[in-house]
């Protein structure tokens, strides 16, 4: 059985996130990760908009519209959150004070390329500070579906939308399973329960080893 969003934030938490460390959380599904970390681990998450040490998202009817993350969600407080200028927080992450940080994905390729803001056609506002982050942080987690609405790939052999970094990638997980990105191709770690080999060769198009 494929793992829910839930499961996947849950497992990235559990497995990625250590005590001490800083993390960046992107917008789009990685944001719930804050909701699943552990009591015992103090990790102190980073958002680009000027915020060091957000806590979980807010219960309903508790939501502070002037505490927000970089993808616009209301968070909450911590006793040791602090704010700062966006400029104060891209340099924590250019200057690499950044551990971990964790993003969702259009597509990944078997050598580490990413591809996760841009559709060639569609109207963005621009990449955010997602360029920055591959490129400087210690450790590239990706959070994604196995495939998109349409069923193609998204662990592809090579991307073919547009870069945002190259051979940036350590770990991707899916609600098929979990995988290491290698210098030989794409790691199978983990299948979630009920998946087969078949299955995610199937619908793969990189290569797995």
């Amino acid at each position: 059985m494929a793992w829910t969003k839930e499961e996947m934030c849950r497992i990235v938490a559990e497995r990625e996130l250590k005590d001490g460390m800083y993390v960046n959380l992107g917008i789009g599904i990685p944001t719930e990760v804050a909701n699943h970390i552990r009591p015992d681990t103090h990790v102190v998450l980073q958002s680009e908009n000027g915020m060091l040490g957000m806590g979980p998202f807010p219960y309903l009817n508790e939501e502070n519209p002037d505490l927000i993350n970089a993808g616009k969600q209301t968070v909450t407080l911590l006793p040791d959150s602090s704010f700062f200028d966006s400029a104060a927080s891209f340099a924590m992450i250019r200057g690499s004070h950044i551990d971990v940080t964790i993003l969702g994905a259009l597509q990944v390729s078997d050598t580490g390329d990413l591809a996760n803001w841009t559709i060639p056609g569609k109207m963005v506002k621009g990449m955010g500070g997602a360029m920055d982050l591959v490129a400087n942080v210690k450790r590239v987690v990706i959070i994604m579906e196995h495939n998109a609405k349409d069923g193609s790939a998204k662990l592809v052999d090579r991307c073919t939308l547009p870069l945002t970094g190259v051979k940036v990638v350590d770990v991707v997980v899916t609600d098929l399973g979990i995988f290491n990105i290698t210098d030989n191709g794409i790691k199978i770690v983990e299948m979630a329960s009920g998946v087969t080999l078949d299955e995610i060769r199937f619908r793969t198009s990189g290569k797995i080893i």
